[in-house]
């Protein structure tokens, strides 16, 4: 399974180290380039060999900067599936974590 990882410079590092691929985006321009190109809405993605990856990382920061394209792509049901990890300064406010998350919606604590 490919997975791809956008966020700040430090996650992007982290994941990289793990064998992960990702760009370094700071601002929603960035942010969103980087979003479209990994999904393929630009045409080619710009991962190795065009290939869309089946899971994409967006760091909270980055994800918040692109709230409404990334809703709009979740709705279509196509991949890349979205996954959103907090930043080095922990969750933002008002953001579900994943487990949460997961007993919100099945009733199960994890």
């Amino acid at each position: 399974m490919k997975f791809y990882v956008i966020g700040s410079r430090e996650i992007v590092l982290a994941f990289n180290m793990v064998g992960v691929d990702g760009v370094y985006a700071e601002t929603r321009d960035e942010v969103l380039e980087a979003f479209n190109r990994a999904t393929g809405k630009l045409g080619e993605s710009n991962l190795p060999h065009g290939e869309v990856p089946r899971v994409l990382i967006l760091t909270e920061d980055a994800a918040a900067l692109i709230e409404d394209e990334e809703y709009a792509w979740q709705k279509t049901g196509k991949y890349p599936l979205i996954v959103e990890v907090p930043g080095l300064q922990g969750h933002l406010e008002g953001k579900k974590s994943l487990s949460d998350a997961i007993r919100e919606a099945v009733g199960i604590q994890i």
